[in-house]
This record gives C-alpha cells, structure tokens and sequence, in this order.
C-alpha cells in the first residue's frame, strides 16, 4: 500500500485545505464533507505524483471520486434544484453515500494492493532513451500509424473498427517516446499531433479524449523535466479551468452543430461562446450555468435511479448480469451472438427506469453494476476485486518491461479509456481485455524492436 500513502505527500497543506472548505461552506453534511476529502486526498496524490510515475492508479481514484463523490457532495448541497425529474439524486445522501463510500475506497484500495513502488508505473528513462536512441524512426512510425489508423476507423464495424481506434492512439505514443528519448523535440509534432485531436473533438463534440491525452501529455512533460510544485501547480490550474469551461459550453455547441445543423469548428465555437456570453442570468459563469453542468461530473444521480429501481422494481441479478458483461468483454460477437451492445438503452432503462432518447447512451458504471447484481456490501466487495484487476494488469506490465522497456510508455494506450468511470463496465472491460491482447500481438510481431536484451550481472567469487 506503499503508492496510497507515498511520502511526497504534503499532509500539511492537505489539511489546511480542508480547514478552508469546512469553514467557506458551513452547509455541507459531513458525509459529503468526508466524501469531498477523501476526493481531496486522491487529487493531491496525483498532483504530487507528475514527475515521477506515470500515474495510472491516481488518475483511476481521482475520476472515480470526482464523479461518484465531488458530483454528488455538490448536488445535495444545492445544486440539485437546478436538475429537472431523474437527473436528481432520486435517494437520502445518507443512503447513497452508505453504498459510495465504501465501495469507492474498496476500490481504490484494490487498486493499491499489491501496488508497491508503483509497479507498472514507474518509467526506467535511461531505457527509453537508450531505445529511441537506436530506434530513431519508431516515434514518427508510430505517429503516421496513429494518423492513418484514426483515417480509416470510420470506415469499418465496432469489432474491427476498435483495432484501429486503439492503433489511433499511437501517435501520442510515438510524442511520449520523442519527449522521453532525450532527442529534441520539434514543437511542429506536437502541433500537428494534439491540434488533430482538437480539431477532431471540435468536429464530434466530444471532448474527453482530448482531455485525458492532455493529462497523459503533462505528466510525460513531468518525467522528462522534473518541474517544481510552483509550476504544476499553475498547468493544473490552466487545465482546470479548460475543463471547466469545456463542460460550460459543451451542451450549447453540441445543439448547434448537432440539433441546428451548425458547421463544426471554431467559427460556431466562437459564436457559442459569445451567445452564451451575453446570455441571461450572468452568462456562462452564472451559478446556474455551473450548476446544471455539475451533471456532468455526476454520476451519483444515476446509482441512485438505479437504487431506487432495484429491488423494489426489478430483482438483484445475483450475477447473472454480470457474468454477460464479462462474456461481451472478452468474447466476440461470432461466439457470443447475445452479447451486449455499447450503448444499450433497453438495458440502462430496464435498471434505472430513465427513458432513453433516440441518439443519448448513458452507462450504468461499475459502481452501479455492482449494485445491480449484489446489493451494497456484495457490490462493495466487487469494487476491490475490480479495482485489483486494473492493479493486476499493470503489475502484469511492470513484469514484462524489464525486457520490453517500451510497455511503461504504451500503458496509456490500455487505460486511456477504463480511467472514465461513467462508461459501460462491459466496454470497459473489452477495452482493456483487446487492448492487451494487441499490444501482446505488436510485441511478438516486433519482437526484433521491442525486446531488450539486458546484460547478466557476473557474481564475483568469495574468498
């Protein structure tokens, strides 16, 4: 349990900090108030991590709270009368954070066990450089690999379409080994590279990809140039406030470009924000406008459709359910026709009872699928199980890096996706599962560029 607990930590501002939210917001419950540090104490984690790990495990913790903790803690403190019908918190903060809590620290103790010193975290820099040294076009491969993947994903089934979403995904591999290589990088590439996923974001209106590549970015930014608390501290407020005004304007861009018909880009961007500017109520930054987007990082209000839904309307699944979603994880469709579709609406419905429009997918979480198929204790101790499979994985990783330096610089690659906890727990899953499998599969195929052969050291007699 080394990583929960690392000695980088500063207990002191920690607590100073949650001095100041206890007294600016007398109104709060404890159990939110416990729910928000806690959250505190995984962003902190994180923050003091940048520069040393590439930190997987944080940024599982942290999104996790930020949405089943810091989302709900600010709904029942107020923000819930903004919300309309079922995207209010439908149970008692006292029945919804009796489940939360407990199967929120489960899972992040999960994640930590058997951690230690980071496994499957921790970068061996000297082994990158060595690599990129001798394999000085690999980077740009990668990068033109990942641009023409991301071309031609559209143009095939979700099956076969992820393998080239995930080979998309190589470009920011390719940046990470120019930065980490000690070659100099060239700011053109990562022009190119981040302003493709801007534009691309732009274009769908979707916009966590470019955010979690951003954090990824930063913290390889971090190992390469070891930046001081000072100026983390004002990249993280920088992101911060980029997030924070994505999610503002996010809904208004989305109805011009997918309701009116608007042209996507920076033009309808512009003119969004400017409408929204001069809008009513104080314009974007109003405390309604920044209330009805505290949905957005809430997950809460979903489990608690799902708790009020389940058992009173439909029966716990006794795992049923979830034995489905691990078999549409890992099987194909061709061996298991019955297998789960992403974004399967009937599904969330039948356990929430919220009605779907046609075009909206919500997932139900893995906190809620827990609690679908065995209740609060039976899902608490689900989520420690899930949360040490993640931890598994990267140990698995951190065992092979010894000969495959280059698996610590490709990990983003399996958790990019799994770090979002409002996704489907069985895509989630296939995610991770497939992911694996062809980063295995790319290894073998190249093993003749990937495996390092490490000198054995000669034991000197004794005497």
């Amino acid at each position: 349990m080394y990583s929960l607990f690392q000695v980088k930590f500063s207990w002191p501002i920690y607590l100073v900090s949650l001095l100041l939210i206890r007294v600016l917001f007398m109104d709060i419950t404890w159990l939110s108030f416990f729910a928000i540090a806690i959250t505190l104490h995984q962003f902190f984690l994180l923050f003091y991590s940048f520069g040393y790990v590439l930190p997987i495990r944080y940024l599982l913790g942290s999104f996790m709270c930020l949405q089943m903790f810091l989302g709900p803690a600010f709904a029942y403190s107020g923000l819930d009368e903004y919300q309309l019908m079922y995207y209010k918190m439908q149970v008692p903060e006292e029945q919804y954070f009796a489940y939360a809590i407990p199967a929120v620290i489960l899972f992040i103790m999960g994640l930590h066990f058997f951690a230690g010193k980071f496994k499957g975290e921790t970068i061996d820099r000297i082994a990158i450089q060595k690599f990129v040294k001798f394999n000085p076009r690999l980077p740009y491969v990668f990068i033109a690999i990942g641009f023409f993947s991301s071309v031609v994903s559209g143009f095939f089934g979700s099956e076969l379409g992820f393998v080239f979403v995930l080979l998309g995904g190589l470009k920011f591999i390719g940046t990470s080994l120019l930065i980490l290589g000690d070659r100099k990088l060239k700011p053109l590439t990562l022009i190119v590279v981040y302003g493709a996923i801007f534009i691309s974001s732009l274009s769908a209106g979707m916009f966590h990809d470019l955010l979690i590549w951003l954090i990824f970015l930063g913290a390889v930014f971090a190992l390469k140039y070891q930046p001081s608390n000072l100026v983390k501290g004002g990249f993280v407020l920088a992101f911060m406030t980029l997030a924070t005004f994505i999610q503002l304007i996010k809904s208004d861009y989305r109805e011009s470009t997918w309701k009116e018909g608007q042209e996507a880009g920076l033009e309808t961007l512009n003119k969004v924000i400017e409408e929204d500017r001069r809008g009513k109520d104080g314009g974007i930054f109003s405390v309604e406008r920044l209330a009805e987007s505290n949905i957005r990082i809430n997950q809460g209000f979903i489990i608690t459709n799902i708790m009020a839904t389940v058992p009173a309307k439909q029966p716990f699944e006794n795992g049923e359910e979830m034995l489905l979603i691990v078999q549409s994880a890992i099987l194909p469709r061709i061996l298991a026709p019955n297998k789960l579709n992403a974004g399967d609406r009937k599904i969330f419905t039948k356990y929430t009872g919220i009605p779907l429009q046609k075009g909206t997918s919500m997932g139900l979480s893995s906190l809620g699928d827990a609690y679908v198929n065995w209740g609060e204790m039976g899902g608490s101790i689900f989520m420690f199980f899930y949360g040490l499979f993640f931890s598994w994985v990267l140990n698995s990783f951190a065992r092979h890096s010894y000969r495959f330096p280059i698996l610590m610089v490709i990990t983003p690659l399996v958790f990019y996706y799994p770090i979002r906890p409002d996704c489907e727990l069985q895509t989630i899953l296939g995610h991770v599962v497939k992911s694996s499998f062809l980063i295995f599969i790319m290894l073998q195929v190249w093993k003749h560029k990937f495996y390092v052969r490490r000198k054995i050291p000669v034991l000197q007699p004794t005497t």
